[in-house]
């Protein structure tokens, strides 16, 4: 049976929210200086954060008897096989490896960008599903 959900890693954004929690008790317990104190207590915070909105957001994209579903941190999103113009791979070099990104491009000119993150797996297998559920490839 095809996957038909992709989201961050649950394991990942614990880990986020773990060294987030590592960080903020080190800045008040342990860092002497008021600028170290700063820098270490809002990376700690910003983890947090980053790993609270990540959970909030699972799963990012789902295929549903609706259409395709969105989810972002602040609003969900539910695209119908006519409201998609392109699902693609990008793929470029950064820092000498290869990155890979999944882009949905909507008809009235949205583009949403999903990476290896956000979906929890290769960009490339999602596009397989996506194709094989009839939303890519046309």
């Amino acid at each position: 049976m095809q996957q038909t959900e992709w989201g961050p890693n649950p394991v990942a954004i614990a880990g986020c929210g773990l060294l987030g929690i590592v960080l903020s008790v080190a800045a008040v317990t342990l860092v002497t200086d008021a600028p170290g104190r700063l820098l270490v207590g809002a990376a700690g915070v910003g983890l947090l954060i980053f790993a609270g909105f990540s959970f909030r957001a699972r799963p990012k994209l789902a295929i549903t008897s609706d259409g395709l579903v969105i989810r972002g941190w602040w609003r969900t999103t539910v695209l119908p096989k006519s409201a998609i113009e392109h699902i693609r791979i990008t793929e470029f070099r950064r820092l000498a490896r290869k990155v890979r990104l999944l882009e949905v491009d909507t008809v009235d000119g949205r583009l949403t960008v999903f990476s290896r993150w956000d979906v929890g797996t290769d960009p490339i297998e999602v596009l397989d599903a996506l194709t094989a559920a009839g939303y890519a490839g046309r």
